[in-house]
């Protein structure tokens, strides 16, 4: 038996029952389908939220006051609050005998009210130096940023995130040159940041920066920071960066024993890396719920075919009875049981990827469809097919053709 005529002989066991088959299709459809879908949705969110990470600055280390902290707390500002220990002398101190530092920025942070002619808003006011740009990745798209001369005359001057720059004045109205008041204090504004997205209180583009001198000065009342941003001069550099401002730090502030530090460094490529497991959890989470949908396929698949193989039992006598081997019917049951598990797989991928398009292009979540897990998908089905086929396949090739010949 040629494997042109398997084939012709496949496509017409199977399209002799078309419902049947075509139902068989489906359980395969919707696991390719899910499996696609939902790990393009984790991988997706993966990417995402390793962006967010990367967009708040380039080889960041952060220093904050307070008791030490893990990475766990899955954000920069965790370590933020009343906490009192660090000043402009420390971060002085990093930026000149830390070795492998780029830029180092200190940052005094609060929530203020902000009002501007006719409007108000409350938002996150960030009193920082020239360097946190480069420090932060951000960029001015009308004006100029915070200057040291500025730091250093106690300026009263404003840089506005572009969600604020909205809500103060409005799409009409140019904010450079305006006037907001901050705890009662006029500053002038002088530049609007682009826009870096993000929603909540965790977004920049809803900050105002200030001269961090400036803030201390009118707005907190003492020369206490509540964050030291570090640059360092590449990833690789990032671990040793942190150890050794780590032991500086514990110099100026007297503390012998590291558990009692009385403040907490974040390491961007830690916090990366332990998003980067957990979402990575959740994906193979996910595919693994999934993957139960493609275990009932397959199951379908082995029932449909134990079906016709019970339907077909005088054929395959007959097919034995004028020579056709074992061989020659166990392959023709598993090429009928893989064509069904590759059909399906086929209109699986196309209707996974369907939807993890739809999904992004809508808004509803950000997907990414790999191409690893497409090709799985596809192997997947194949293999399911076979594991799945094998059995009805050698239960039909094992049949007796004289008793075949005699079932009614």
């Amino acid at each position: 038996m040629t494997l042109k005529d398997t084939f012709q002989e496949t496509y017409t066991a199977l399209s002799a029952n078309k419902t049947r088959s075509g139902l068989t299709i489906l359980g395969i459809v919707i696991g390719i389908a899910s499996v696609i879908a939902l790990v393009s949705v984790g991988q997706g969110a993966t990417a995402s939220i390793s962006a967010s990470i990367q967009s708040l600055g380039s080889n960041l280390i952060e220093v904050m006051p307070g008791a030490q902290r893990t990475t766990g707390t899955f954000g920069v500002s965790a370590g933020r609050g009343s906490a009192r220990s660090l000043t402009d002398a420390d971060a002085a101190a990093v930026a000149s005998q830390v070795n492998n530092v780029l830029a180092v920025s200190g940052e005094v942070s609060g929530r203020y009210q902000v009002t501007a002619p006719g409007t108000n808003t409350n938002t996150t006011v960030d009193g920082v130096y020239s360097a946190y740009p480069q420090i932060r990745n951000v960029q001015i798209a009308e004006g100029s940023f915070i200057t040291d001369q500025q730091n250093a005359s106690l300026a009263k001057v404003a840089v506005l995130g572009p969600t604020v720059a909205g809500d103060l004045f409005g799409s009409s109205t140019d904010p450079v040159g305006q006037t907001i008041r901050i705890k009662n204090i006029d500053f002038t504004v002088i530049g609007i940041t682009v826009a870096k997205g993000g929603s909540g209180f965790s977004s920049p583009d809803s900050n105002i920066y200030i001269p961090a001198t400036s803030a201390e000065r009118f707005l907190t009342g003492n020369q206490y920071l509540t964050t030291i941003d570090v640059q360092a001069s590449d990833p690789s550099t990032m671990t040793q960066v942190q150890n050794d401002l780590t032991d500086l730090l514990l110099s100026r502030h007297n503390i012998a024993d590291p558990t009692q530090a009385d403040f907490s460094v974040l390491n961007q490529n830690d916090l990366l890396s332990t998003v980067s497991g957990v979402t990575q959890t959740l994906t193979l989470l996910l595919g693994a719920i999934a993957g139960i949908s493609l275990l009932v396929g397959g199951i379908g698949i082995m029932n449909m075919m134990l079906t016709t193989v019970t339907e077909r039992t005088r054929e395959i006598g007959l097919r034995k009875a004028i020579g056709a081997k074992n061989s020659d019917i166990n392959r023709q049951f598993l090429i009928e049981a893989v064509a069904l598990t590759l059909v399906g797989g086929l209109v699986g991928i196309v209707l996974g990827g369907g939807i993890s398009l739809g999904v992004s292009y809508f808004g509803i979540l950000h997907t990414t469809i790999s191409w690893q897990a497409v090709t799985l998908a596809f192997g997947v089905s194949a293999a399911i097919g076979i594991a799945f086929g094998y059995y009805p396949a050698r239960r039909a090739a094992s049949l007796n053709p004289i008793e075949a010949l005699r079932y009614e």
